[in-house]
């Protein structure tokens, strides 16, 4: 499965929700959510948790247009909006978490 996550882990806890069900799959973080897969971000560690049962990715044009492209996490991978496709193509189950 395919977790979305668009909100800021600082202003609602849809990431939390998503991490508290999240098994295998992958978790893709856009918009605000980016910021939780940053170095210094409250929400770090819980991604760096995370990685252990399901892979990260975040949407690069919402990192970079953030200005933390250089902040992000070990382990974090950046995909532009084809890589988005891709990721909905190859996890045709998807639940976004608002």
């Amino acid at each position: 499965m395919l977790h979305i996550v668009n909100k800021s882990p600082l202003e609602r806890n849809a990431l939390d929700a998503c991490l508290r069900v999240a098994q295998g799959g992958a978790l893709l973080l856009t918009e605000d959510a980016v910021y939780a897969a940053t170095r210094g971000n409250a929400a770090a560690e819980k991604i760096t948790t995370a990685m252990a049962g399901i892979k990260v990715y975040v949407l690069g044009p919402d990192l970079d247009a953030r200005g933390m492209t250089d902040r992000l996490l070990d382990g974090v991978t950046s995909v532009d909006y084809g890589g988005f496709v891709d990721l909905v193509a190859e996890y045709p189950t998807n639940q976004s978490w608002l």
